[in-house]
């Protein structure tokens, strides 16, 4: 007996090139108008955080004024904060639970006994990492 097999054709789900093209391009448009906007806001969080621990910064080395009777000198830097300082027998630290973190950027913050400005100078040059500039590329400081 032969069976004789009737081809059926069936209608195979699935999108067109055009419509893939279409939905890349839909996709492309939301990218391009929400991207900038979300990189501004970290641009703008990392400003924030900067500034955040700048003021925690001076207020750990308020602290080891008090019990030292000064700041610790541009030498010693931020890690006197840390680690006590070889000529100082009234240190009482540490005023800080581990080492001074890095600017956002991945830089050391800049430290200055005595200060320029104020009696002790802390900044950051912001995320181009020179001195001045504006918006994100601002020295973040504590005056």
């Amino acid at each position: 007996m032969m069976r004789l097999y009737r081809q059926q054709k069936t209608k195979v789900g699935g999108f067109t090139l055009l419509e893939l093209l279409v939905v890349m391009v839909i996709i492309g448009l939301l990218a391009a108008y929400v991207g900038p906007k979300y990189f501004s806001q970290v641009g703008k969080s990392e400003v924030k955080m900067a500034q955040a621990q700048i003021d925690a910064l001076e207020k750990a080395l308020h602290q080891y004024r008090l019990d030292v009777g000064s700041y610790p000198s541009t030498e010693n830097g931020l890690a006197a904060l840390v680690t006590r300082p070889s000529n100082e027998a009234r240190w009482q630290g540490p005023y800080l639970s581990k080492m001074p973190p890095s600017d956002p950027w991945g830089r050391p913050y800049v430290y200055k006994y005595p200060g320029e400005r104020t009696e002790f100078d802390l900044l950051s040059y912001g995320k181009d990492g020179q001195p001045g500039g504006e918006g994100e590329a601002a020295d973040i400081t504590n005056w």
